[in-house]
């Protein structure tokens, strides 16, 4: 079969997980190197046929994916399982094709995903971690955990948040995109214990949030303002604030890229993608 060759096609959706401390982000970008572009050139090598990827979500530079979800058309012929082992032969460990299913060709795994989760690892510890470093952000200070759980409760609902993303560029005669997200969990949770042995002296704190859609630099945001609220910096009653000023200058803290995890993603009828933590 030859690149050129006309196939018929079937739609097949692909969960993903990655390393993004060796990626320049998700999506493809000429000249450097990114998760859609090694799994593109790599399903296409496999395949015999040219591929194209679609992603649920664009993750950052430095921001992993545990169950990101992509969809593309491959030829009928295609064995899943063995697309995945030689995939994963080839890619591993930095990038992994955990499952892969047949799907409806309508489906999409941008547009038909129903809400985004990810999870943000922050390490509370004077010292430290080598195990947890590559992906918990390291933050000596004492946080007080009651304090930023009670600062998540502005988040829940619809709102603009304007406050907390980077502003997309506009484009000539279109009007500025809404920073309106729904968000349906947000919240930090004490996970030290899965650290197992290691988490001796050491603190492992989880903030997981679930929204519709998230816009560029949201989360990291959050997790950064409510940071600074673990810290004593602002309080919990702030938030509230910050998010009505609709102003990025309001939230100036960025927490680090390398926390950050693409977790689940969800869709109508089909059973979560993701983890479970």
């Amino acid at each position: 079969m030859s690149l050129d060759e006309p196939v018929a096609l079937r739609r097949v959706r692909f969960v993903v997980a990655y390393d993004g401390a060796v990626f320049q982000g998700f999506a493809a970008n000429s000249g450097v190197t990114t998760v859609a572009g090694v799994l593109t050139e790599t399903l296409s090598l496999i395949t015999r046929h040219p591929v194209h990827i679609v992603g649920a979500g664009r993750t950052d530079a430095g921001v992993h994916g545990w169950g990101q979800v992509i969809s593309c058309d491959l030829p009928t012929t295609s064995d899943l399982v063995s697309i995945i082992r030689r995939v994963n032969r080839i890619c591993a460990p930095r990038v992994v094709l955990r499952s892969g299913e047949w799907v409806a060709d309508g489906f999409s795994a941008r547009f038909s995903a129903e809400w985004r989760h990810y999870r943000y690892l922050v390490l509370n510890s004077q010292v430290p971690n080598p195990f947890v470093a590559a992906t918990a952000w390291h933050v000596h200070r004492p946080l007080s955990l009651p304090a930023m759980q009670l600062a998540c409760d502005p988040l829940i609902g619809e709102n603009d948040f304007t406050s907390f993303c980077r502003m997309p560029r506009r484009i000539d005669g279109n009007p500025q995109p809404s920073l309106n997200r729904r968000v349906m969990l947000a919240r930090w949770s004490d996970v030290s214990a899965t650290v197992g042995p290691f988490a001796v002296d050491h603190r492992l704190l989880s903030f997981d949030i679930r929204a519709n859609a998230f816009c560029h630099q949201m989360v990291r945001s959050i997790v950064g303002t409510l940071v600074d609220v673990g810290r004593g910096a602002i309080r919990a009653g702030d938030i509230r604030t910050i998010m009505r000023a609709r102003d990025r200058r309001a939230a100036p803290t960025l927490a680090p890229a390398h926390g950050l995890t693409l977790w689940e993603v969800g869709y109508s009828g089909v059973r979560s993608a993701g983890g479970r933590g």
